[in-house]
């Protein structure tokens, strides 16, 4: 998946021109919002760390801060989590969801369901350093249920790895006794078997399910679950078949219809842009009458618009 990003560090880079840049389009009267933009999306989320600390030592102010009072709005948050180390941005999201009233259990799925192992473990320990909790802890005590259930399994980070030969038949005629094949439906072989299964594993246990059922695993979760724990299987039998169509549906989603829903789509244009949003782009083509770039256009305005197009960073008509 290496350089499957739109954003790239930039070469000849240096971090003090950049800083000086962003200072003089942040001083006196009005704010240079284009020159800001245009700066930090060309610059990758390391070198953005480093702009950060020589606008500090040069200026002795905190760019953050800074790019918080001269920026408002969409536009603003966007710009903002650009500047979040990606691992801090994940951590901050689902602190977010958790604390306040009401659990966005939307983002907590989506985290959880689309980050790797290794992506959870560092978030795991980040959320400790930052707020002094256990993630765990956190989301145990804000849901419940069999839901509960599969986002500590998610959080144990420990799928397996590779194929076991051995089990895709008996996971597939597991998973078809625990639903479609009863009256009723046994939740705790969905959520041991997709829970701990690897992506190359689960795809092959998919087609087998297939095989026996004549149903598509999202099919049968559809019909034999209902709300967050539905929601959440859907995410990690949808993530095991491809992530970035897992978030190009996510994205579709954000923008059709009436209204946006302005915080899925920016989480999604900032935690990709340097991992796989050439790969979304792709699946938002092949699975959509239109390309992420045109909806982007005809769905979002201004600077917010303008910064969102450079994410994206092309057309795939």
């Amino acid at each position: 998946m290496a350089g499957r990003g739109t954003v790239k560090p930039q070469s000849g880079f240096n971090a003090n021109n950049d800083a000086d840049v962003l200072f003089k389009a942040m001083k006196g009267l009005g704010t240079d919002e284009a020159s800001i933009m245009q700066l930090l999306i060309a610059r990758s989320n390391a070198q953005r760390q480093q702009i950060k600390a020589a606008y500090k030592t040069l200026h002795g102010k905190d760019l953050v801060s800074d790019l918080k009072s001269e920026l408002t709005g969409k536009f603003e948050t966007l710009i903002v989590g650009l500047m979040e180390p990606p691992t801090l941005y994940d951590a901050k999201l689902l602190r977010d969801a958790i604390k306040g009233a009401g659990t966005k259990e939307k983002v907590l799925i989506e985290i959880l369901a689309s980050r790797t192992s290794n992506e959870i473990r560092n978030i795991i320990q980040t959320y400790k350093n930052e707020y002094g909790h256990n993630l765990e802890d956190d989301v145990t005590g804000d849901t419940s249920g069999h839901f509960k259930r599969m986002l500590v399994i998610l959080l144990q980070a420990s799928r397996q790895q590779g194929v076991q030969e051995g089990s895709i038949q008996s996971d597939a005629k597991a998973l078809f006794d625990a639903g479609e094949k009863k009256f009723g439906t046994d939740e705790e072989q969905f959520i041991t078997i997709l829970g701990n299964r690897s992506a190359e594993h689960l795809r092959r246990v998919f087609a087998e399910y297939m095989k026996i059922s004549g149903f598509q695993m999202e099919e049968s979760i559809e019909k034999e679950t209902s709300g967050n724990l539905k929601e959440v299987l859907l995410a990690v039998v949808k993530c095991a078949r491809s992530v970035p169509a897992y978030f190009a549906e996510c994205l579709y989603k954000s923008m059709k219809g009436a209204g946006t829903d302005d915080d899925t789509l920016i989480r999604i244009m900032v935690s990709r842009s340097e991992i796989d949003m050439l790969d979304i782009r792709s699946e938002f083509r092949r699975m959509f009458a239109t390309s992420l770039n045109n909806m982007i256009k005809g769905d979002c305005s201004g600077d917010y618009r303008k910064a969102l197009l450079l994410l994206c960073a092309g057309d795939d008509a």
